[in-house]
């Protein structure tokens, strides 16, 4: 599994943060930003559906909030 191997140092994000944007027309800028707006989007998502499955495994478990 993919999961189980280490994780790379640095990530996709910060490749994008260090690009320059000079290059892009107006028109690719908002492209690009509705691309990451719809990124943000999906790692919310994931990130409440794991904050709701790990407070189901507390509440079964008896584990207490931190």
């Amino acid at each position: 599994m993919d999961e189980d191997l280490p994780r790379p140092k640095g990530d996709a994000a910060a490749a994008l943060a260090k690009e320059s944007l000079d290059p892009y027309s107006q028109d690719e800028l908002g492209e690009r930003i509705a691309l990451l707006e719809a990124e943000i989007a999906r790692i919310k998502g994931h990130r409440d559906k794991a904050a709701a499955h790990r407070s189901a495994a507390d509440a079964l478990f008896g584990r207490r909030p931190d």
